[in-house]
């Protein structure tokens, strides 16, 4: 059974149009750097339809597609900032504590 793609309809607005600029940047670099579609398919491992949707902010698309492409074109860091450490480190004392007694668990 194939794999069922998101519709546009199916993500927030916010998440629809950050998808649209990335798949605008992919293109416009992907043509001022003189790279052809075909060259970009095969690095990245995709067929040359997922390329045209992914230029077209499909966000049917893996997201892993659309940051290895920037990757490759030089622009991720540019596109896509790192995180600030705190957002994703463990932070002791932000977790939840355990009770001491199994009788509430619930």
């Amino acid at each position: 059974m194939p794999k069922k793609l998101r519709t546009v309809s199916a993500v927030p607005p916010l998440i629809a149009q950050r998808l649209e600029i990335w798949g605008r940047c992919i293109r416009a670099q992907r043509v001022s750097q003189h790279i052809p579609a075909a060259d970009l398919c095969a690095r990245l491992g995709i067929s040359d339809a997922t390329l045209r949707r992914m230029e077209h902010g499909d966000p049917g698309t893996g997201a892993a597609t659309y940051l290895t492409a920037l990757w490759i074109l030089g622009i991720l860091d540019t596109a896509v900032p790192s995180l600030d450490p705190i957002y994703w480190s463990a932070n002791p004392q932000a977790r939840a504590r355990r009770s001491q007694t199994a009788d509430d668990y619930f």
